[in-house]
């Protein structure tokens, strides 16, 4: 065996806590809970792991249990010295490496306040949000500009009759880019136009959110676009452009706007006993990452949701997590006025109604079908 000369370094005995679900015969599944503490950390055969490096950086099974029929859940504690204190080596040590190995799920995770201080998380969250909309209560209601291949005009109509008939949050469909038929620029300047006119007739505080998910070297410039163009908030897909990249636009101060996470490309992780929890990747992992607002498919639409996955993601988004703000769960996917009432009593007000396609199908007037969407919730 090599030997190695190990000199003493800085280890603060501090752990982040992660819990998994492991299917599997008990056998089988502590098997897994023990590759995880070296596949997510040292990564190197256990008979070859110097016990210097196995007791101080490799993750410990801190619990283990049967949880259902073939189902276990083991906790396991990772040193945050792994974690290198940023956010991308973070989720690796969480879901890294054995994303590709079938049967093992991220269900949550904790982190103490020495790992916790180096994230800001959401700027605003629940709170702050309701402050820049001045809507202390009731739940928030949205809208997506769709659908694509309309031109820019088109779609400054649609968001100024959103906007005129009370729709808090007008935001870009997660499609729309920079498409020859609507161009960035173009679209943003108008939609923000149309959203201001609106106000100032109504004297409400209706925000345009465009999309700025796009490549690295663009989203900087859309950024700074949005803003001078007087938008509202900010739309992302975390997944497409990195959570790193959206908590990076959380943090800075010169931009200071709602971001609102849209879980695009996040499908597969979610769908299997393999894969990440609703409750840690639409709850926590998105909070961490700075979003003010998770998007996610919603049960009864078009979508497999559950309710029980619902629930889930409104726990992680408001499960105490240090100085982490509290964010919006926001239901879409197949909305309909009809979810509504069993969606007030499922939800209560903390949520964000996403609504697309169901404004158009109450009637030929959007601005009508709008304020009957409000006053609906009002009413509820």
């Amino acid at each position: 065996m090599i030997k190695y000369n190990i000199s003493d370094f800085p280890v603060s005995g501090e752990c982040f806590s992660v819990t998994y679900s492991l299917s599997g015969d008990e056998k089988e599944a502590l098997l897994k809970a023990e590759d995880i503490c070296l596949e997510q950390t040292v990564e190197f055969p256990p008979d070859l792991l110097p016990e210097k490096l196995r007791n101080t950086v490799a993750g410990k099974i801190k619990s283990f249990e049967k949880s259902a029929e073939g189902i276990f859940k083991t906790l396991i504690e990772f040193p945050v010295e792994t974690s290198a204190f940023e956010f991308t080596q973070f989720l690796n040590v969480l879901f890294g490496n054995i994303s590709f190995k079938p049967g093992i799920q991220l269900e949550s995770f904790e982190l103490p306040e020495g790992l916790l201080k180096f994230f800001r998380g959401p700027r605003f969250g629940i709170e702050g949000l309701r402050k820049v909309l001045s809507i202390p209560k009731r739940p928030l209601l949205c809208t997506t500009l769709k659908p694509m291949g309309l031109s820019s005009k088109n779609l400054y109509g649609l968001a100024y009759q959103f906007a005129l008939g009370g729709i808090d949050i007008i935001k870009d469909d997660h499609g729309l880019t920079n498409q020859p038929f609507s161009p960035f620029e173009e679209r943003v300047k108008l939609c923000s136009k149309a959203v201001a006119k609106a106000n100032k007739e109504t004297g409400l505080k209706s925000i345009y959110v465009p999309n700025i998910t796009s490549p690295l070297r663009e989203i900087e410039k859309r950024v700074n676009l949005a803003k001078e163009a007087g938008a509202g908030g900010l739309l992302i897909s975390p997944s497409l452009t990195g959570f790193d990249t959206m908590k990076n636009l959380a943090e800075d101060d010169f931009i200071s706007l709602p971001l609102l996470s849209h879980p695009a490309f996040q499908g597969s992780f979610v769908l299997s006993r393999s894969g990440i929890s609703h409750y840690a990747l639409f709850g926590q992992i998105v909070r961490l990452a700075g979003a003010d607002v998770t998007i996610y498919p919603n049960f009864g639409g078009r979508f497999s949701s559950s309710r029980e996955e619902c629930k889930n993601i409104i726990l992680g988004c408001s499960v105490p997590m240090g100085h982490i703000k509290n964010i919006f769960p926001c239901p879409g996917g197949g909305m309909t006025f009809e979810n509504i009432p069993d969606m007030f009593k499922f939800y209560g007000t903390d949520v964000i109604y996403l609504v697309g396609g169901g404004l158009f199908r109450h009637s030929d007037n959007l601005t009508e079908n709008c304020r009957y969407f409000r006053n609906m919730v009002d009413n509820v």
